[in-house]
């Protein structure tokens, strides 16, 4: 089973929400986010079938990349 969460920063906190799941969580940090993702999908599923592979889309700006001249 395949549950995808999307992952986007609200400007103060990480916050996750389920693509087509019922499921959201949030946390102060990625690593966080991450942890609370995965109780949060585990406790969504009580029981599953089936082992449960999480997919997290996020749009994480990085900044500008300098170029250098040749």
């Amino acid at each position: 089973m395949l549950v995808k969460i999307e992952l986007y920063h609200d400007g103060e906190t990480w916050c996750a929400k389920g693509i087509g799941e019922d499921i959201f969580t949030q946390g102060s940090t990625l690593d966080e986010a991450f942890a609370n993702i995965k109780e949060a999908v585990a406790l969504h599923f009580d029981e599953p079938e089936q082992p449960i592979n999480i997919l997290v889309l996020s749009e994480i700006s990085l900044g500008s990349a300098k170029t250098t001249a040749s």
